[in-house]
């Protein structure tokens, strides 16, 4: 593996990008989801499920952004906390960013292991609910080679201080010699496509409803204890300063991307303020750099 695979997939994703102004904002449209039911269908596609669908341009076939989820075997093993909000987070995000930017998206994502050979062709990966997560050393090696060489990691859904702790301790193997920080709201990864005013906290669709609010009147997001009232989004950089990765922590993006047919308010409060913005900059800020 080499460096080759992501700077060219990268490359490939700039041009489409700088070949389109990005779409205004605009107005989402609500769809009904049917939960249940197999996720894999016979064609070996992710059973969409309402989620609209889409064929890939023949002239960018080998160039569109795929969201890659990583499986990994820890914490909960094969089918556990790595697959939460899947398939219809990564199907809902996927829709949502070929509809309102110029990034041709594919429809589907896909999903590795972080040993797979074909991780290098893919230049953003998604990881979710690390809470408990643990590396294997060959998982560590090849996390540690795919950052270095030009890939993005977003880490997301995971709360309080005992499963940050669990997590910045993996990650302290892959780079002993870097710490991850918090990144300020002046950051441009907070306002590249959408401008947003805050760092939001997006909460689980059971967690927060209008009239959950505490003494002060503030709607509670937060899903546990006094250690989870404060999102934080930190980055982790390489030598030349280039955001490796981003980790969300004290929110759930995951959750406002798989849920926004189920509730009308949660759906306008949540995914189209918050997690659909948020998780577009992501994607274009990491692209870009």
């Amino acid at each position: 593996m080499n460096r080759s695979f992501i700077a060219a997939t990268v490359a490939c994703l700039v041009l489409l990008i700088a070949a389109s102004s990005i779409a205004q904002f605009g107005n989402f449209q609500r769809y009904g989801r049917a939960r249940g039911g197999a996720i894999i269908g016979p064609d070996g596609r992710p059973q969409r499920r309402g989620i609209p669908d889409w064929k890939v341009d023949d002239r960018f076939k080998d160039d569109v952004f795929t969201f890659c989820r990583i499986r990994y075997s820890s914490y909960g093993g094969y089918g556990g906390k790595w697959a939460v909000d899947y398939p219809d987070a990564d199907l809902n995000f996927s829709y949502r960013l070929q509809q309102l930017t110029a990034i041709h998206t594919h429809p589907d994502g896909v999903i590795l292991e972080l040993t797979d050979r074909k991780l290098f062709d893919y230049p953003f990966i998604y990881i979710i609910e690390p809470g408990e997560l643990q590396f294997s050393d060959n998982e560590v090696t090849a996390l540690r080679s795919y950052l270095l060489n030009g890939g993005f990691l977003m880490v997301d859904d995971f709360w309080g201080q005992r499963e940050l702790d669990n997590f910045l301790y993996e990650m302290k193997r892959v780079f002993p010699d870097r710490d991850a920080t918090e990144i300020p709201l002046e950051h441009p990864i907070f306002h590249c496509v959408y401008d947003l005013k805050e760092r939001p906290q997006i909460p689980a669709i059971g967690r927060a409803a209008p009239n959950h609010v505490d003494s002060n009147g503030k709607l509670i997001t937060w899903e546990r204890g006094e250690d989870t009232r404060e999102p934080h989004y930190r980055g982790l950089y390489d030598d030349n300063g280039r955001m490796m990765a981003i980790i969300c922590h004290n929110t759930d993006l995951g959750d406002g991307w798989e849920r926004e047919g189920e509730d009308e308010w949660y759906f306008k409060e949540f995914s189209e303020k918050k997690a659909y913005p948020l998780g577009i900059n992501i994607v274009f800020y990491a692209m870009t750099h």
